[in-house]
């Protein structure tokens, strides 16, 4: 993160929305509707699975507007034959992950899954060692279930400390170098100096911002695609 003042302004307020959101009950963060609609188990093709919080489940947003959905629009472009079922649920912290994985994968076999929790574990103040835990966990039994993983990285604010904000940066890039996996290093890249592409509560970006937490995902996890033509793919 830069030091201008546009950046500054923007932490102070995550800072302040962070602390009121961390007083707020769960039910605040209400799931988006539809969000973890199913398909029929027997899926014509491979399924991505997105399994994440509201930053996956197009909290505040109108349906159809967020990141996961423009990311099954561009793989219909692409000729990338998926079923995308997202599973995020506002509010979810690793452990809601953990608790919910098992039946997701019994239930769908995804070919792929892309994780984008623990946010909310920060929110929370969960030690580092639980989030850890619980991300490895995802990872592992994802890939068991031979699935790909792609993980998708956060950042927080420093109002939890400096130990703690660099240890949480840190926590994806070490996971990703463990287990092998490709990995988005950090989600909201290139919005942190435009406060203008965040909702009122200064977390959650907004529907202008979608297409450009697509851009920071979809390049990491376009080589681990398969194409209905790999021609120019």
């Amino acid at each position: 993160m830069t030091g201008s003042n546009g950046v500054c302004m923007l932490k102070r307020r995550w800072i302040l929305a962070y602390a009121a959101l961390c007083a707020a009950p769960l039910c605040l963060l209400p799931a988006v509707a539809g969000a973890t609609a199913m398909p029929p188990v027997a899926a014509a093709s491979p399924t991505l699975l997105v399994l994440g919080d509201s930053l996956s489940a197009e909290y505040g947003l109108a349906h159809g507007t967020g990141w996961v959905a423009l990311l099954k629009n561009q793989l219909a472009r692409d000729g990338a034959d998926y079923t995308v079922v997202n599973a995020s649920i506002s509010g979810d912290t690793s452990s809601d992950g953990r608790g919910r994985l098992p039946a997701l994968l019994t239930r769908l076999h995804p070919a792929l899954v892309l994780i984008e929790l623990g946010a909310n574990d920060a929110l929370r103040g969960i030690p580092l060692s639980v989030t850890a835990d619980n991300l490895r966990f995802l990872i592992d039994l994802s890939q068991q279930h031979n699935a790909r993983v792609l993980l998708i990285g956060m950042q927080i604010p420093p109002n939890y400390g400096t130990d703690y904000t660099q240890k949480f940066r840190q926590l994806y890039p070490q996971l990703a170098q463990e287990k092998h996996l490709a990995l988005v290093p950090f989600l909201f890249e290139g919005l942190m100096n435009q406060p203008q592409l965040f909702q009122a509560d200064q977390l959650h970006p907004t529907e202008a911002a979608q297409g450009r937490l697509l851009d920071n995902v979809y390049p990491v996890l376009k080589p681990m695609l398969k194409f209905k033509a790999q021609t120019g793919h």
